[in-house]
């Protein structure tokens, strides 16, 4: 028996048809960006990390809040594919494979920023040959690695068909999967005791609800630049669909974000953080409120809600924009914030402190390498979207009505 997703065949879709000036501008474009993305990869190799705003106190600057937020995104851009494949939502099945792309391009982006950051890129096969199975790193590598096989795998069972019959059963390994692969990028932070701003258990689940919800709002502005760009109009159907499914993705952030802080409110040796992160830290109580929950959840939900705009595409989008932007925001607090307040060593102890940095808060300043790295990762994602694109048949002829 035929599934959801094998309900159109393959030549129901078709590429891009773009050739014009403007198609071609906007690869010269992305490969301009990508190509100085590099150029600061090399430039931080030859010269150190000291040309960067990165230190000892802070190791992870902006090039990491691009990368985690690219691949944590990366796992949410399938949502369309499982609701469409393992839940059986037919509204979704013609736009299955675009998710699938935007998934693997957002991944290798992200990856390709964290393995240029290294400072000795050549050094990756190291990491792919010597596996510490203590560290949470390590798990990551396979998670990787087999996110972006299943993907293909699942890609191919969508556009062969006589592998249709596999579409369901693969993509039932693949929200496993991808839900696994987002569970360890919160372990990451969840299992790091060295910080008081991480060290709980409620950090997998929350990167889970910002996969969810970054993904949507990728996918959803994926959509709408490209149907605007051929000339087609989007199912309502499909647009409704989708804006359920981010205001229920915000708010279940909002909900985590929530229990994270008022479980470290609740205990007393973290409430020197949650001050620090929430209303003495400088720039971060500025991206925490007015960043993450106001520009990048309150405003989009009352823009998804608010009668005049709740029916308007470009107010959509607006909301899908701030949403991006403000998960930007949440991950500059949660990676910057949380190494720049000082370790606590000794919680609830007096002790002597040293000359080197004790009890000082780290500064940060990033710097143009920096920025450069992290958009070069971003326009080497939509150059495979947009090559991806021209060359497959990623984009449905017809539109399908649930």
């Amino acid at each position: 028996m035929a599934t959801a997703t094998n309900s159109m065949s393959n030549s129901e879709f078709t590429a891009t048809e773009a050739r014009g000036a403007a198609f071609y501008t906007l690869l010269v474009m992305l490969v301009i960006v990508a190509g100085l993305g590099l150029w600061a990869a090399h430039h931080m190799d030859v010269e150190g990390h000291h040309v960067t705003g990165m230190s000892n106190q802070i190791v992870w600057g902006i090039p990491h809040v691009f990368a985690i937020f690219l691949i944590v995104t990366a796992s949410g851009a399938l949502n369309a594919a499982s609701l469409s494949t393992v839940m059986g939502r037919k509204v979704y099945t013609p736009y299955a494979r675009l998710s699938g792309l935007l998934a693997i391009a957002l991944l290798l982006g992200g990856l390709a920023i964290i393995t240029l950051d290294l400072g000795r890129p050549e050094r990756l096969m190291v990491a792919l040959t010597h596996f510490n199975f203590t560290s949470v790193f390590a798990w990551n590598v396979f998670l990787y690695t087999g996110f972006l096989v299943l993907v293909s795998v699942y890609l191919w069972t969508l556009m062969e068909r006589r592998m249709n019959p596999l579409s369901k059963s693969t993509g039932t390994v693949l929200l496993a999967w991808r839900l696994t692969l987002t569970t360890g990028t919160g372990l990451i932070f969840g299992v790091l005791v060295a910080r008081q701003a991480y060290d709980t258990a409620i950090m997998p689940p929350l990167f889970i609800a910002m996969s969810l919800c970054f993904g949507s709002a990728a996918y959803t502005l994926l959509l709408f630049s490209v149907f605007d760009c051929s000339g087609r109009r989007l199912d309502d159907a499909v647009v409704s669909a989708l804006r359920r499914l981010l205001m229920l993705c915000v708010v279940g952030v909002l909900f985590f974000v929530g229990l994270l802080h008022g479980v470290k409110l609740y205990t007393p040796e973290s409430r020197g953080i949650e001050a620090f992160l929430l209303v003495s830290g400088g720039v971060y109580p500025w991206f925490f409120w007015a960043g993450q929950i106001v520009a990048g959840s309150l405003v989009p939900l009352g823009l998804m809600l608010w009668r005049p705009t709740a029916r308007s595409r470009s107010w959509f989008a607006t909301a899908c924009a701030l949403v991006l932007l403000g998960g930007l925001a949440q991950l500059y607090v949660i990676v910057i914030g949380g190494q720049a307040y000082p370790l606590d060593i000794f919680p609830g102890r007096q002790i002597i402190e040293s000359s080197f940095f004790d009890g000082t808060v780290a500064e940060y300043q990033p710097r143009l390498p920096e920025f450069l790295l992290a958009f070069g990762g971003v326009a080497m994602a939509l150059l495979i979207i947009v090559l991806g694109m021209r060359v497959l048949r990623f984009l449905p002829r017809t539109r399908m009505a649930d």
